[in-house]
């Protein structure tokens, strides 16, 4: 675990040292909660009996975290095609904490801009219940998003060859997933053809039960379904990432 540890700070300083990387996810989280949620507000004055910009604002931070998973996706990669992973396996710790320090690192990453994207649009106007307890469920079910989608940009990052041909892939779970869940609109309005594909999104549970639990929006799913999808797609990116990641090592 030490290991595990360590990784993880070398890529926590890296990332607070690059004031780009910085300055991008919090240009990010302005542009869409400003232009895109603010802009939308003026069409929409309220949905299911809540605002727009509350009931939009959990979409805009699952995308967040998403957009965070990526980024750490990136080290990896960077670190792979740099020859410093194989630094790494010659040190005397486990492989496996590799991979848990980089999982860690892109959860940590994901789970900072949401928290950015969740302040820019309090202060435009969103309304959180008041719910301690919501709020810290909420919290739980976005590390345990962000460590799905962790796992996800993990396991592309292990097998791709350069960076180019990892946005290619990567770009298949980003904005085609916010467009495919509930996050800019109700469940209910969707035809059916579109709930089935929506359902399959676990950006979708995590959506409807941070509305539920943190900004009192009504549930449209139940609280522990949300909770079990997210849980099992957890566990199934993190073993993907494993599987991929073992493989590139054999390579």
């Amino acid at each position: 675990m030490y290991a595990t540890y360590v990784i993880w700070t070398r890529h926590m300083r890296k990332f607070v040292q690059q004031t780009e990387e910085l300055v991008g996810l919090a240009l990010q989280s302005v542009l869409w909660v400003v232009l895109f949620g603010v802009g939308m507000r003026g069409m929409i004055s309220d949905v299911g009996g809540s605002d727009y910009m509350s009931f939009i604002l959990p979409g805009i931070i699952a995308l967040s975290a998403l957009g965070g998973a990526v980024g750490g996706g990136m080290v990896l990669l960077d670190e792979r095609l740099r020859g410093i992973v194989k630094e790494y396996l010659a040190a005397p710790i486990p492989r496996l904490s590799i991979l848990l320090g980089s999982a860690a690192s892109t959860a940590t990453k994901a789970l900072f801009q949401a928290t950015l994207m969740l302040i820019i649009g309090l202060l435009m106007g969103a309304r959180l219940a008041i719910n301690p307890v919501g709020w810290l469920g909420a919290l739980v079910l976005l590390a345990i998003f962000a460590i799905g989608f962790s796992g996800l940009a993990l396991g592309v990052a292990a097998i791709s060859r350069s960076i180019a041909g990892y946005h290619g892939m990567i770009f298949l779970f980003n904005l085609p997933l916010l467009f495919a869940s509930n996050a800019l609109y109700p469940l209910s309005v969707l035809p059916g053809w579109m709930q089935a594909i929506v359902l399959i999104n676990p950006a979708t549970y995590l959506i409807d039960a941070v509305r539920a639990l943190a900004f009192g929006v009504e549930a449209t799913l139940p609280l522990w379904a949300s909770g079990l999808v997210l849980a099992v797609f957890a566990a199934a990116s993190m073993i993907f990432a494993l599987s991929l990641f073992q493989r590139s090592l054999r390579a």
